[in-house]
């Protein structure tokens, strides 16, 4: 069963509840500004020659740090690439996940975390960078 897609406003809420928000954007994107305490292991990663392509340590990484029953709201920069580990984290048993709809930066008609004005960040909280979560 996919993920729901949550609004950022939603998914802040969730966040609150104490949900873990798991942002799959690049390192220079999370670098960039991410929703405050969230925690960064991007689904993709440049190739050497610069193309996007999926990033293998994607679910190990994962799956090191977070137990089966966390709960995450899992955003992007506009839903897609959420949607993409979503899947991915469902296909190895997680089950508590929730998609960003609208992501960080928002998506044609859909407001995103930024847009709304919800707590930003620049620097990653201890132990949630993806150089800190990296397997």
């Amino acid at each position: 069963m996919p993920a729901p897609d949550v609004k950022p406003k939603e998914a802040k809420t969730l966040v609150d509840q104490g949900w873990t928000y798991l942002d799959v954007r690049t390192v220079p994107e999370f670098e960039g500004g991410h929703p405050e305490g969230a925690h960064n292991i991007p689904v993709v990663e440049p190739s050497p020659m610069g193309q996007m392509k999926q990033n293998e340590s994607f679910v190990p990484s994962v799956q090191a740090k977070f137990p089966k029953d966390t709960k995450f709201v899992v955003g992007c920069m506009a839903g897609g690439r959420s949607r993409s580990a979503c899947q991915l984290l469902e296909a190895a048993g997680y089950q508590n996940l929730r998609n960003v709809a609208g992501g960080f930066g928002g998506a044609p008609g859909t407001p995103g975390w930024r847009d709304e004005k919800l707590p930003v960040s620049q620097k990653a909280l201890p132990g949630r960078s993806y150089k800190e979560l990296k397997k």
